[in-house]
C-alpha cells in the first residue's frame, strides 16, 4: 500500500489560518493515518506492506515552511513507530523522503513565478546532483521499498533527494 496524498502551503507562522492549518493536518497527517488504520487489518493477513511519502521538509527545516515541515516530520515517525507496532505482524512500514520532484505540485509553483526556466534553475541549484527529481525516480524508490527483494526492511526512510540532505 502506498500512502501518497499531500498538499504543500508555504508560508510565515504567523499568517497561517486555523483553515490552512487544518487542511494540511488532515491531509499529509490524518490521510497518511486513517488510510493506514484501514489497510492494516488486511495487509496483517497478507503480510504486506506500507511506503508513506514524507518529505525531505519531514528531515530538515525549510524557511517559512513550519506547517508542512510539521507535517511530514509527523509522517517519518509515524512511519517508525508503525514499522515497530507491526513487525512482529509481518508487516513491513517504511517512506521515501523526495526532495523537489517535477510533478504537478511543482509545475504549479514554478508556473506562478514569471520565468519558467529560471525558476527551475534555482529550484535545481541546491540539489548537489543539480536538479530536481522525476515522478519516475520517485515511483522506483516506491517499488523497490514495496518488493519482496527489500523485505529486511523497515521503518526506514529512503531519501530520494537527489543528494539535498547528505
Amino acid at each position: 500500500m502506498n500512502n501518497s496524498a499531500g498538499i504543500y502551503l508555504e508560508g510565515a507562522i504567523e499568517d497561517m489560518s486555523e483553515e490552512q492549518i487544518a487542511a494540511v493536518l488532515d491531509i499529509n497527517v490524518k490521510g497518511t493515518y486513517y488510510l493506514s488504520q484501514a489497510a492494516v487489518p488486511l495487509l496483517k493477513k497478507s503480510q504486506g506492506n506500507i511506503v508513506n511519502v514524507a518529505s525531505d521538509a519531514g528531515l530538515h527545516g525549510n524557511y517559512y515552511c513550519s506547517l508542512y515541515c510539521a507535517s511530514k516530520g509527523a509522517v517519518v515517525m509515524f512511519t517508525k513507530a508503525l514499522a515497530l507496532e507491526l513487525a512482529g505482524f509481518g508487516v513491513r512500514v517504511n517512506a521515501i523522503a523526495p526532495g523537489d520532484i517535477l510533478t504537478p505540485l511543482t509545475e504549479k509553483q514554478l508556473a506562478a513565478s514569471p520565468d519558467r526556466e529560471a525558476a527551475l534553475r534555482e529550484m535545481a541549484s541546491v540539489y548537489p546532483l543539480g536538479r530536481i527529481g522525476t515522478p519516475q525516480e520517485a515511483a522506483a524508490a516506491i517499488k523497490f521499498l514495496a518488493d519482496v527483494e527489500a523485505g529486511f526492511i523497515t521503518g526506514t526512510i529512503l531519501s530520494v533527494d537527489g543528494g539535498l540532505t547528505a
